[in-house]
């Protein structure tokens, strides 16, 4: 009696979890989720995401290209792009060949165009998003950032009133984002070694700049960890990153500054939902460099040689999965996606690449 009720009983349990696995979207036997890495054309005749669908091994598969109604700009250098939202049901991209960006809703086959608005601002860059509210980073003269309010539906509203200017009319900006909790504005200037930061007031306005001298030369990409704790790398002589502590009101407190690696053009940098590792993608030296950051925000390189894998070719830009269990990073001279296995140690474990893929591409960025 006891056998056939037990037998009942992992039937039964064995029916609910297949009923599960068919209602959440993507989800597998193997305990994967569906996923997809996003990239722009960038062309300058009509841009364009081209998406790839992310298996639960990691590999990417092609799964069609969706205009966004503006025009790249060859020669796109910044970090976000193009970026999803949290909950993984919008997407937004920038246009900077034709001044405006554009929202898309995410669908199991594939991206829907929501809206497209001019980016109060000349060559938009970079995008960065919470909770309904965007903001875009304008690298054309004078730089600026500013803001729109987002619907359920991508709908982008410009936000009055929310243009703010950086440190200085030109400064060669990097990156736009937010901290942890949605309070802060980021942007890195590379020109002047400066990073800027906004708080976050009613209706989505911001106050700012406060400008904080970088604690190594040339900031560039930048991501923050659950902690708040800001890992900016540093695309200069030497090549790099510092850690900083974000506090109230847009403070930045240096905590391991100008962590060298002695790699070449760091320019890309992303952390782990854990917060418990971070990377940066070196182009001039084909690698990827690997930190540890403690709960203090300190850190530290994973690999005394500086490289914590090899992608060859010249990695530029690069993305991790929500799960944080796969690495993303274009490699441009390969016509590649290098793809990495994330260790629990923080190690990088090489994966098949994804070739073929189109000349010309900027952003990268998945879940």
């Amino acid at each position: 009696m006891i056998r056939r009720t037990f037998h009942r009983l992992t039937l039964a349990l064995g029916a609910a979890a297949l009923v599960v696995l068919l209602l959440v979207p993507g989800a597998t036997a193997s305990g994967g989720a569906a996923g997809a890495v996003y990239a722009l054309t960038n062309s300058p005749a009509g841009n364009a995401v081209v998406a790839y669908q992310r298996g639960a091994d990691g590999s990417l598969t092609p799964a069609g290209s969706f205009p966004t109604g503006g025009m790249g700009m060859a020669g796109l250098s910044s970090q976000g792009a193009v970026i999803v939202s949290d909950d993984h049901q919008l997407l937004f991209a920038v246009n900077a060949g034709s001044n405006s960006i554009s929202s898309f809703r995410i669908r199991p086959g594939g991206l829907d165009l929501a809206d497209t608005a001019a980016s109060d601002g000349t060559m938009p860059i970079s995008v960065a998003f919470f909770r309904g509210l965007l903001y875009v980073l304008n690298a054309g003269v004078p730089n600026n950032i500013s803001g729109f309010t987002v619907d359920r539906d991508g709908g982008l509203m410009p936000l009055a009133g929310s243009a703010r200017a950086l440190s200085a009319a030109s400064t060669n900006p990097a990156q736009v984002g937010f901290n942890d909790d949605g309070t802060v504005v980021i942007v890195t200037e590379r020109a002047t070694n400066r990073i800027d930061t906004y708080t976050v007031g009613t209706g989505g306005l911001l106050t700012g700049p406060l400008v904080h001298p970088s604690a190594g030369p040339t900031p560039f990409g930048f991501a923050v960890d659950k902690r708040n704790t800001l890992l900016v790398s540093e695309a200069g002589a030497g090549g790099g990153a510092s850690s900083y502590r974000i506090g109230a009101g847009g403070s930045l407190t240096d905590i391991s500054p100008n962590v060298m690696t002695g790699q070449s053009a760091a320019c890309w940098a992303v952390v782990t939902k854990n917060g418990r590792y971070g990377y940066v993608a070196n182009a001039g030296t084909g690698n990827i460099s690997g930190f540890a950051i403690s709960q203090d925000g300190s850190a530290s390189l994973l690999d005394l040689s500086g490289v914590t894998a090899m992608t060859g070719g010249n990695p530029t830009d690069i993305a991790i999965s929500h799960d944080s269990i796969y690495l993303y990073t274009r490699v441009a001279a390969l016509g590649a996606i290098a793809i990495f296995r994330i260790g629990s140690d923080g190690s990088l474990e090489s994966l098949p690449s994804l070739t073929g893929t189109p000349a010309g591409l900027a952003g990268l960025t998945g879940y």
